[in-house]
């Protein structure tokens, strides 16, 4: 009995050294992720997060706020704007999170205690990123108003120690844009869905190709539909009508949690639509260079659990290594994801959009022409060998 039982556990052991994809994964899998999300998160802290000031005052005082925040290690001055004309439009393409406006008569407010108000705007998308920006200007706007107080006082002749507990010379408003009640529920659940929509459609398609190669069915597929394109669509067309039902069923998730998404509805119908298909490719080719269902959805998945954490929609994509951010680009979900910040959160304008739906019709193009590519060579071959049996048969009647 107990021989028999450590017969079979070799034989297990054999079994699964014999599958090269399963022993790769098994062993290459907690390392690799624990590579990749080692270095997203290597830094532990956000730094150097871009911040658009718009000083009206341009004064020796305004000045010396800006390079107080230039000092400042979590927050970088991208862009000094002279007034708030089109300040958002430079935050957005600049990925700002905070744009810090300094009125005009600021220096002179504040020598003559007029209380002026400096005005800090975050941008509550990425409550990570938003908290960080918005401490780091806090910290300087409450150090510079330490420093100009005491010094004020210290004229007059009050102790420093007196002085130090006495500063108040301007104001600071702090208006929080693009986040709905702060309701984290509103940030987090969009991105989880859509990095699920894209699993489930890889999953789907990892199967397409792969179970007629598997199956032996290939071969009769290509006799009836021997043009790869139109192959290829007959895989397609039903993952894109299915889609519309998720689309839908994340529209009803949507009304029951009074998420309302207003934006452009044919620039979101349009974004979708490229952004399944730049999934069903990517799903395609994999099904196409893969003939097993196993290593196909193997390998698909592999790309498509990491794809959350990697494609910048919580952690900040210039925080990761240049390497990550390579790897993150050719994943579908992360420029999807980026649409869906620009068109429902920020309600950014349409041109905003053209930059991530380029990426996702370059992903879109490269998988379907490799994957044509690939499924004319095959259907060839098939086509060449079903000709070389019956002319075997020819010449043996």
């Amino acid at each position: 009995m107990l021989k028999t039982i450590l017969t079979l556990i070799k034989r297990e052991f054999n079994l699964f050294y014999n599958n090269k994809v399963l022993l790769v994964l098994f062993i290459g899998a907690p390392i690799m992720y624990s590579v990749l999300i080692g270095n997203v998160y290597q830094k532990g802290k956000v730094t150097d997060l871009p911040v658009i000031v718009v000083d009206e005052d341009n004064s020796p005082m305004s000045h010396t706020f800006i390079n107080m925040l230039e000092d400042n290690e979590s927050v970088v001055v991208s862009a000094i704007l002279p007034s708030l004309f089109n300040s958002r439009d430079f935050a957005i393409k600049a990925d700002a999170t905070t744009v810090v406006h300094i009125p005009k008569g600021f220096a002179s407010g504040v020598q003559q205690n007029r209380l002026p108000e400096v005005t800090v705007f975050v941008d509550g998308s990425n409550t990570l990123t938003s908290n960080t920006a918005l401490m780091a200007v806090n910290v300087v706007a409450m150090t510079m108003k330490a420093g100009v107080q005491i010094e004020s006082q210290k004229k007059k002749g009050v102790p420093e120690y007196i002085a130090s507990q006495q500063y108040e010379p301007f104001k600071t408003t702090i208006i929080k844009q693009n986040i709905r009640s702060g309701n984290y529920l509103y940030f987090m659940l969009p991105g989880v869905l859509i990095t699920v929509f894209q699993q489930v459609l890889l999953l789907g398609l990892a199967l397409s190709f792969a179970s007629e190669f598997e199956n032996k069915t290939f071969k009769d597929l290509a006799t009836k539909m021997p043009n790869a394109l139109g192959l290829m669509l007959v895989k397609v067309i039903p993952y894109i009508l299915m889609s519309i039902g998720i689309v839908v069923l994340y529209w009803m998730v949507g009304v029951y949690y009074h998420m309302p998404l207003h934006a452009s509805f044919w620039w979101f119908i349009l974004s979708t639509f490229v952004f399944v298909m730049a999934v069903c490719g990517l799903g395609i080719l994999v099904s196409i260079l893969l003939p097993s269902q196993l290593k196909a959805t193997e390998v698909l998945m592999v790309i498509a659990t990491p794809a959350f954490i990697v494609s910048g929609f919580t952690w900040p994509l210039s925080q990761m290594p240049s390497w990550i951010q390579h790897i993150s680009s050719v994943i579908p979900t992360t420029h999807y994801l980026k649409i869906f910040r620009l068109l429902f959160i920020q309600q950014a304008e349409t041109y905003h959009l053209h930059m991530p739906l380029l990426a996702l019709a370059i992903i879109t193009t490269v998988c379907f022409i490799a994957a044509w590519i690939i499924l004319s060579i095959k259907i060839k071959k098939v086509g060449s060998i079903a000709r070389t049996g019956k002319d075997e048969k020819s010449s043996v009647t």
